[in-house]
């Protein structure tokens, strides 16, 4: 019999000190007033919050002993325990608000517990060998649950006040958020795949570029955005054809060059790399049977190499996508736009309905790549 599963146990005892330990939910009377905290204890009594602790308290008991079919039946509890969180703040808020402007927060209860559950779940997957695909998968029934809740019980949830309140703005900002990323890995892996080319053809290239990409990456992003203000504004106000496309020293001229500097050493770090991993062997071999310099490149050196060249555009993707958020600072719009109004106005779910959506474009982006890398990887996915 193995041993207690120690990671899950620790996960589940800590998850149930939060769960009954902190604020689940908060209610304030309007957008105005602060909310005030609501433990588990206070929504439906000592005998409900006790119950409520005997899921955290079966799936400890499960770590305890962690045969194979207990694990199943553990992650099959974690999804269950997931679901069940939108199914809370439906009924702490039909059981608490009394009134059309009251707004239910989301507590740091409920904040914790997430985190902890989300962990428990990606250690359940690794040691029952699941694919990422299937990870993700089981994340499902709690949007499920999540739709549901919010379609018929949530309407006085302060995010999703603030979310309707600025519905275009929001669909809006995502669109901008999309397009920044998206151009500024696209051509951060174009210029990567040429640095890395050139570098393995001329090793001073590849010495004075992973020089000049280290110092880039360890510039501030904000002081990255006030160095390149001054020369843009030149350029703008000189050049005529610059200023025609919009190019200035705010918006999003300033921060597409800053999102493909921070993007490069990534991208060119990771295809350097795996194109001078391809087995020299299987390089002879290509020219053995008569294949040109260019031939090897397309047919064999790029096709081997493709796995680890996916990860490095996972990691800039990722990157990029909370580096995007600082833009809106120079008036690139985007999602950190109301992260930063919301921060001028002490309002943190306007905060919040801009970190979300960038946190789940970052795990979404992370999962499909990451599941692409392993179905690419010699061997098939794992």
């Amino acid at each position: 019999m193995p041993g207690p599963n120690v990671v899950l146990l620790t996960l589940s005892l800590v998850a149930l000190a939060a769960w009954l330990g902190l604020d689940t939910v908060s209610l304030a009377a309007n957008r105005i007033v602060p909310g005030t905290g609501y433990r588990v204890f206070d929504v439906i009594g000592v005998g409900g919050a006790l119950a409520t602790s005997l899921p955290w308290l079966a799936l400890a008991g499960l770590a305890w002993r962690p045969a194979r079919h207990r694990l199943a039946l553990a992650l099959t509890l974690v999804v269950l325990m997931l679901s069940a969180l939108p199914a809370w703040l439906s009924l702490s808020a039909v059981t608490l608000v009394d009134s059309a402007q009251a707004r239910l927060g989301i507590g740091a209860g409920i904040w914790v517990v997430l985190f902890l559950q989300l962990l428990a779940m990606i250690e359940l997957r690794r040691r029952l060998d699941l694919s990422r695909l299937i990870g993700w998968a089981l994340v499902l029934p709690a949007v499920a649950s999540a739709g549901l809740c919010l379609a018929r019980w949530l309407e006085p949830l302060a995010l999703w006040q603030e979310y309707r309140g600025r519905s275009g703005q929001f669909l809006s900002a995502v669109g901008e958020h999309l397009l920044l990323v998206g151009v500024a890995v696209g051509t951060s892996l174009a210029l990567g795949v040429c640095l890395a080319l050139a570098m393995r053809r001329w090793p001073g290239v590849q010495r004075a570029g992973f020089g000049l990409l280290n110092v880039l990456q360890t510039i501030p992003s904000i002081a990255l955005f006030g160095l390149l203000l001054a020369p843009l504004a030149w350029l703008s106000a000189n050049v005529d054809w610059l200023a025609a496309l919009g190019v200035s020293g705010i918006g999003r001229a300033p921060a597409l060059l800053a999102l493909v500097g921070y993007s490069l050493l990534p991208m060119v770090r990771n295809t350097f790399v795996a194109l001078e991993a391809v087995d020299a062997g299987v390089i002879d071999a290509a020219r053995g049977m008569g294949m040109s310099r260019g031939q090897v490149l397309r047919q064999v050196r790029l096709p081997l190499a493709m796995p680890v060249i996916l990860e490095g555009i996972r990691i800039t993707t990722v990157q990029a996508i909370g580096l995007t958020a600082v833009a809106a600072l120079i008036g690139a719009g985007g999602l950190g736009t109301f992260i930063f109004q919301g921060l001028g106005q002490a309002a943190m779910d306007l905060v919040l309905l801009g970190a979300l959506p960038i946190l789940l474009l970052a795990l979404l982006v992370d999962a499909l790549l990451g599941a692409l890398t392993d179905i690419l990887r010699p061997g098939g996915a794992e």
